[in-house]
């Protein structure tokens, strides 16, 4: 028996009085679905607030009615801590004195020379470029950096390439077709619109899906301006040390005399780049990339590529290479100038990122302090193990410490409230004999991270910058506390959405 098949002809259009349904449908329902996604990113965007304050109100009403026994273990945990953190830091600045004048040594040996490097250009390895940019966020500035890097940067030019990858939600014109243009007058002159991609993460895997034959690659944001020799002496790293996998270079911020705040962020860099880097990483044998002026090993980078659902992607590849066991070191003369938030409430959003984005970071790689190494002849030494632990744990808990002492000290002023400057004094700083030795370690240990900072600052900080940076520290401190912890509850409360650093 022939069997029958029915078809329906399902591509004739609704008849007018549907579609008028639907339409009425749509226009009743939008409002609705408007209300309900502005009333949930409200909930997520206040979710964190709550929880900071929640934590404040909890502890502080905890201390008052704690009793003093409590009150002295708390104050001594506290003041120890602090005290171990203020004179690592300082040990990491002594141990930084030594990379600091290798370097200048290293750098005026080269300029005697007339700028003629030890290995030769025949010798160098190809390097490959990447700037990576967020095109709506970067176009006031992108055109800058290519010709810069263009014109400035000292590298054999059949060596070099330099790339510019980047994403876009919508067409900017004329500026794409401009950047487009520029590779036929440019041949070492890469410039790729991601396809699909949302992220720097994004933008970076791609490169490493392409075949570019480069042995080296440099990762920067769109913002920096290299040193013209700074990839010059990362290369030179490489060809003197074939065991090194990823160079450091350090990181100045150039807009320093914009403002107070500006001024504040770029001594802060010299202290981080210049001084607490190259020091950790003489104090407990590893270095780590830093997200920005970084130079891979293009087997390695590819090998790891970026995870695009870590909000700093940049420090969990970072972890993941040291997992790897692989050799990063930190060198001072590639240098790299990038630009600081001139305002407060860019700098507010840029810092919950790295807060959220250290702490989603330390969670995923704990374990690589207790846990073997992924590489058998590569194993972890106690004192690296020791360096991670205060580089993740100890430095996520100290938010903690710091915030609590707060809260004690606001407790015992609401429930005895010092009546002289005498009483307040002691509260604040000497309530229990100890604390004076405590205490005054740490000035010492932190006069002397300063000094050091002093002396190995960049042409851009000014020497008053480093008295305001010292007196408006502890506030500093607290401000930073303040944002570790928000970037905690951003973390617990699943908070994903993406601000981007205003770049002008």
């Amino acid at each position: 028996m022939a069997s029958t098949e029915i078809y329906f002809d399902d591509t004739s259009p609704p008849a007018p009085e549907t579609q008028k349904s639907r339409q009425r449908l749509l226009n009743v329902f939008k409002p609705i679905s408007r209300f309900f996604t502005t009333v949930s990113d409200g909930v997520q965007d206040w979710t964190p607030f709550v929880m900071v304050f929640s934590y404040f109100a909890f502890s502080i009403c905890i201390y008052m009615v704690a009793p003093s026994g409590v009150m002295k273990v708390f104050w001594f945990i506290y003041l120890m801590t602090n005290t171990y953190i203020a004179t690592a830091t300082v040990v990491e600045a002594l141990m930084s004195i030594g990379p600091f004048h290798d370097s200048k040594k290293a750098a005026s040996k080269v300029e005697k020379k007339n700028w003629i490097f030890p290995t030769p250009d025949a010798d160098l390895d190809i390097l490959d470029i990447i700037f990576v940019a967020y095109l709506p966020n970067e176009q006031d500035i992108i055109m800058d950096r290519i010709y810069y890097l263009l014109e400035k940067i000292v590298y054999p030019r059949d060596k070099l390439r330099i790339n510019i990858l980047y994403n876009t939600p919508f067409p900017i014109e004329p500026l794409e077709s401009q950047m487009s243009q520029l590779t036929m007058k440019f041949p070492e002159l890469r410039v790729i619109k991601v396809p699909g991609s949302k992220s720097k993460a994004d933008n970076i895997n791609y490169y490493c899906s392409l075949n570019t034959g480069a042995h080296v690659s440099a990762i920067y944001d769109c913002d920096h301006y290299p040193h013209p020799y700074g990839p010059r002496w990362a290369m030179e790293r490489f060809a003197t040390s074939k065991s090194v996998d990823i160079v450091q270079g350090r990181c100045v911020i150039f807009n320093a005399s914009v403002n107070l705040l500006t001024a504040m962020i770029s001594v802060e860099f010299d202290k981080i780049y210049a001084v607490s880097h190259p020091g950790r990483s003489a104090m407990f044998d590893f270095g780590l990339f830093c997200g920005s002026n970084g130079f891979w090993r293009t087997s390695l980078l590819r090998e790891l590529r970026m995870d695009e659902s870590m909000l700093t992607e940049d420090i969990d590849s970072a972890l993941r290479a040291f997992g790897r066991g692989a050799n990063v070191v930190h060198d001072l003369n590639v240098t790299s100038f990038e630009l600081a938030p001139t305002t407060l409430s860019g700098f507010w959003k840029q810092r919950l990122r790295w807060s959220q984005g250290w702490f989603q970071a330390t969670l995923r790689h704990m374990n690589l302090i207790w846990c073997r190494s992924e590489v058998e002849e590569k194993h972890r030494t106690p004192v690296q193990r020791f360096g991670l632990l205060s580089l993740l744990w100890i430095r996520e808990s100290s938010y903690y410490l710091i915030t609590q002492y707060l809260c004690l000290v606001i407790s015992i002023v609401i429930t005895d409230f010092p009546s002289t400057g005498a009483e307040l004094y002691k509260l604040l700083f000497f309530q229990y004999p100890v604390a004076w030795w405590l205490f005054m370690l740490s000035i010492i240990s932190f006069f002397g991270t300063l000094y050091i900072t002093f002396h190995t600052r960049s042409e851009f900080v000014l020497w008053w910058m480093i008295p305001i940076f010292t007196v408006t520290y502890p506030v500093q401190l607290l401000f930073t506390a303040l944002m570790g912890l928000w970037g905690h509850a951003r973390q617990l409360s699943k908070y994903a959405k993406w601000n981007p650093t205003a770049r002008t």
